[in-house]
């Protein structure tokens, strides 16, 4: 049976003279690891990182690495060491160096020594990738941009792993090297033919250089000894390292797509690869390209080694990266009942990776979460910690009808406009999540996300469901069975709930009781909103989950009876707390409306006397849908991070649309024609996890989505 592996995202790149540094970014430098949950997964070995760049700047971090090795020990896992992951050396070398080979050789050494029970090992983890982003597209240090340099890159990177072997093997002969790298096709236009060519041969040259393969005759040879190579090509030959297992590192974007005509993507910078052309992802601009069962058959025939996926992620939605990875292990698994030795699948980045949006050339605070979130503590295990658990134990996987769908790469909505074709998409398949309140601003929003992300579902308004009516809800459920019921209906008018307080209480707390005994006896999950108006605003900080509710108007209290309510009907309910929304893509909410007025150069009055943390519903619906799929249930905060008054908020929502700031009138909420009272600071955090982003990043992305059509040119002030 195919193993399962887990990885580390662990990069340590340098833009200029500033090494960024994933570990210390997820807080795993200073701090030992818990391994446990890992070893809970069924994961058999880990990519362990003891790089280079990192000992070298603090030689005290092997004391860490000593708490890894003795805890994976204990634990029955087998550590896969690497020493360079997309680095280029301490400070004082990089990829170019004379010298860069002899040192690593040279960590190698004391790294060997300190644990010489490590069996296997990737010096340098995917050199020929490392060696494009550094040298010939010029993302890393040490920035270049020809075609030399990117041979002298990747040979000393070969070189590199060729002596630290030497010197690992002196300690313990038995070592494995198990040498990683993307192996991504290319196809492309006619016109590019050659180049498709030249890098389909480029690809496998990790595996070949360190094979012996690349001597005269061999399809590069030629083109790399007329940059002044062949002396080092020669002794790379008569000297190699045949990779013990050929890694291959599985991502979307692997696959290119060459097309001569740059005029279509006027965006798009031309590739630097030899000819002016545009390199797209294949995914999203060729009908069907090679599959990873497709990849390792073509790796086992030119090499007849053993194969093992090194790293297998998705940056993507919850459900999106479940998908790929079942997709990866189905297909590893069955090129192994080929009689193919596949030795493991890796879940890449169990603790999720930073700034990989942008190839890690900023630092933007982005996140994307892996197997477990660490904006939690400890870090949260998602839905893909079941899926892998399932997998590792030859067990079905958990929420099939998310699992076995389509994934983005293979439906029609994939393409590129100039690539797309006619045929329409399929409808979604299996059973749906349903989604109660159908013409409310989140349950619209919602709706859309679920058919971006290719998740079946079904919106009731009171035709086919009456929340405050068992006999109309049961019926519902039985005939749709959802697997999820998401509830947005509700009255939201906060004034009209005040003048009447008994129908408020009837629709926003009677209601959802109902609805959650009836997903109780059926078993379905569900979800419930909430509000931030629970809250008395007088703690003078933000709010979290674990604050005692005090309300102050009629909508508040009902709020918080519902939330008591559902959670005594559904103990396992997700109830989201939530807050003034705000969207580029429904025209009823406070933004679009500030924004619009200050368009036509009309002042905007608004309150300056209640504090809130405005929720972009964009991010609100993907942090939602990506709960519900990990199977989170009590309260859980979801708003914007930060907060400000509503003066403050339309303040900045004009100046980052670069309309006139001093049009914006600070007003009391009574001056406003406000009814109930508000609370005066309501503003959320959590203590389960920040996992929405920052409200300044939302206002700069509503900003540079929605544009109202009176909109001027002056300058903000």
């Amino acid at each position: 049976m195919v193993e399962l592996w887990g990885g580390l995202e662990c990069t340590v790149n340098r833009i200029d003279d500033c090494f960024f540094d994933q570990a210390s970014r997820g807080n795993r430098r200073t701090e030992p690891l818990d391994f446990t949950p890992f070893s809970r997964l069924g994961i058999k070995a880990i990519r362990l990182p003891v790089l280079w760049e990192t000992t070298a700047a603090r030689p005290e971090h092997l004391e860490v690495v000593d708490t890894h090795m003795a805890a994976l020990q204990r634990l029955g896992m087998r550590p896969i060491v690497g020493l360079v992951h997309h680095g280029s050396g301490p400070a004082g070398t990089d990829l170019l160096d004379a010298d860069f080979a002899t040192g690593l050789a040279e960590h190698a050494a004391v790294v060997a020594r300190r644990y010489p029970h490590v069996h296997d090992w990737t010096p340098v983890n995917e050199p020929l990738t490392t060696a494009r982003f550094s040298c010939l597209y010029g993302h890393w240090y040490p920035h270049r941009h020809d075609e030399a340099a990117l041979w002298l890159a990747l040979l000393n990177q070969i070189d590199a792993t060729r002596l630290a072997m030497r010197s690992i093997r002196a300690v313990n002969p038995q070592a494995r090297l198990i040498q990683t790298d993307d192996l991504g096709e290319a196809s492309s236009t006619p016109e590019m033919a050659k180049q498709r060519d030249f890098e389909n041969h480029r690809r496998w040259l990790t595996w070949d250089l360190l094979a012996g393969l690349v001597v005269p005759g061999h399809p590069l040879w030629s083109r790399i000894a007329e940059h002044g190579h062949a002396n080092q090509l020669q002794k790379i030959a008569y000297d190699p390292c045949p990779a013990d297992v050929i890694g291959i590192n599985h991502y979307l974007c692997s696959n290119r797509y060459l097309t001569h005509r740059c005029d279509l993507h006027p965006d798009i910078v031309p590739a630097s690869d030899g000819v002016p052309c545009t390199n797209l992802d294949a995914v999203r601009t060729v009908e069907s390209t090679i599959d990873l069962a497709g990849l390792l058959r073509q790796a086992w025939h030119r090499y007849g080694t053993t194969l093992a996926v090194t790293e297998c992620h998705n940056g993507s939605t919850r459900d999106e990266q479940m998908r790929w990875f079942y997709q990866g292990w189905r297909a590893a698994s069955a090129v192994a009942s080929e009689g193919i030795p596949v030795e493991a699948v890796t879940a890449w980045s169990l603790l999720g990776a930073f700034d990989w949006n942008s190839l890690l050339t900023r630092d933007d605070g982005h996140y994307e979460p892996g197997v477990f979130d660490v904006r939690s503590t400890p870090p949260r295990p998602t839905a893909m910690a079941g899926l892998l658990q399932a997998l590792a134990h030859g067990a079905d996987p958990p929420l099939s009808e998310i699992v076995e769908a389509a994934g983005w790469w293979q439906r029609p909505e994939r393409m590129l406009p100039s690539y797309a074709a006619s045929t329409p998409a399929p409808p979604l398949a299996g059973r749906p999540i349903l989604i109660i309140g159908a013409t409310g601003t989140l349950a619209r929003a919602i709706a859309g996300q679920c058919q971006v992300r290719g998740l079946a579902h079904l919106m009731t308004d009171r035709n086919l469901l009456t929340l405050t009516d068992p006999v109309s809800v049961a019926a519902a459920l039985d005939r749709f069975a959802p697997w999820a019921i998401i509830n947005c209906a509700g009255l939201v008018d906060i004034d009209r709930a005040e003048r009447d307080p008994r129908l408020c209480r009837q629709v926003n707390a009677i209601g959802p009781q109902t609805l959650a005994r009836a997903a109780t006896e059926r078993g379905i999950r569900l979800v419930h909103i909430s509000s931030d108006q629970v809250f008395d605003g007088r703690a003078g900080a933000p709010y979290h989950e674990r604050d005692r509710t005090r309300a102050v108007n009629a909508y508040g209290r009902a709020k918080a009876e519902s939330e008591r309510r559902v959670r005594l009907a559904c103990p396992d309910a997700l109830i989201v707390r939530t807050a003034a929304f705000f969207s580029p893509h429904d025209p009823h909410n406070f933004a679009v409306h500030a924004l619009d007025t200050l368009a036509r150069g009309q002042p905007f009055p608004a309150a300056a006397d209640q504090i809130v943390s405005p929720t972009y519903v964009p991010d609100l619906v993907t942090t939602l849908l990506d709960l519900l799929i990990d199977g989170e249930n009590g309260i859980w905060h979801l708003a914007s991070a930060g907060g400000m008054d509503w003066a403050e908020f339309a303040g900045a929502l004009a100046e980052a649309s670069g309309l006139q700031r001093r049009l914006v009138r600070r007003a009391n909420g009574g001056a406003l024609g406000q009814l109930a009272p508000r609370p005066a600071d309501a503003r959320l955090t959590s203590c389960r996890g920040l996992v929405m982003p920052a409200l300044a990043s939302a206002i700069e992305r509503f900003s540079a989505t929605y544009r109202p059509a009176a909109s001027r040119t002056a300058p903000a002030n």
